[in-house]
């Protein structure tokens, strides 16, 4: 008697249909992703428009287009200076491949998008600043983008709504960077000259050289909840002065209390409000 029986070989029909079985590849990167507030995983597919958590409604980074869509007019945003990007004026180490990756996570050109659109058939100058993009940090691109959007806006006599997030100056950049917070500021206080309106939103993180010059020249400054605002960052204050700051230290509410910021307002509400604001100071013809 055999101890061990044959295993049979089973033979597969060649004209029977196969079951393709997906490659990890085909799976999107973003598809899920985990709410930094809540630590609750979110699909995409349960992502509302604006961008916010559906479990604790936390403001989550809203990516620069999606923005302007939600926010305008359909079809009625005509971007400004398509062709500027990209520029690496030290040649610093490894800095224009940082870019490139940039440029293919985000689709952007740079950390900033400028155009025209509408609200409600008002017309306005918009510019929004994409974290996913080096953090929006503020270089030489950056910063002549939101020249020419200042600048553009006084010619056409429109109000200017700037979506603000940024982590500073940025370094490959150098000195040149930093001579963008006087060039940018010159070109709102020319606008302002013109008597035109223009509305600054801090939004999730605004920080360093740029929380010290256009995002504070706004004639009105509005802030989402929770966002970081600040110059320094915390750690390094506390480094400095040898202290514990307090937990909620830069956060828009502390420096809502402080005065530096007019009013924290809900992406919910900002449609509303910003369509007041852009109506209250439409310029007449």
């Amino acid at each position: 008697m055999a101890l061990f029986r044959k295993k049979k070989t089973i033979r597969l029909n060649p004209e029977l249909p196969t079951k393709s079985v997906p490659k990890r590849t085909d799976i999107p990167d973003n598809l899920i992703e985990r709410c930094p507030k809540c630590r609750k995983v979110i699909f995409q597919t349960q992502l509302p428009t604006n961008h916010c958590c559906p479990h604790c409604q936390n403001h989550l980074q809203f990516p620069a287009e999606k923005r302007i869509a939600w926010l305008t007019d359909d079809n009625s945003f005509i971007e400004w200076d398509k062709e500027l990007g990209l520029a690496d004026p030290l040649e610093f180490p490894g800095y224009e491949a940082k870019l490139e990756a940039a440029q293919e996570l985000t689709g952007l050109k740079e950390a900033v998008l400028t155009g025209q659109a509408t609200l409600n058939q008002i017309p306005f100058a918009i510019g929004v600043m994409d974290s996913r993009f080096v953090m929006a940090s503020m270089g030489t691109v950056v910063g002549e983008k939101l020249v020419r959007l200042f600048e553009q806006a006084t010619e056409k006599s429109l109000s200017v709504v700037l979506y603000i997030a940024s982590g500073g100056a940025r370094m490959q950049e150098g000195i040149l960077s930093l001579m963008q917070m006087a060039k940018v500021s010159q070109a709102v206080a020319k606008h302002s000259e013109a008597g035109l309106f223009y509305c600054a939103i801090l939004t999730n993180p605004t920080t360093g050289g740029v929380t010290a010059s256009f995002a504070m020249q706004g004639d009105m400054i509005l802030a989402e909840p929770d966002a970081t605002v600040g110059f320094a960052g915390k750690r390094v204050i506390e480094q400095t002065i040898k202290a514990t700051l307090p937990k909620e230290f830069q956060k828009a509410e502390s420096v809502l209390e402080n005065g530096f910021i007019d009013q924290i307002v809900k992406r919910d509400d900002q449609v509303q409000i910003l369509h007041l604001l852009l109506t209250i100071h439409q310029k007449q013809a």
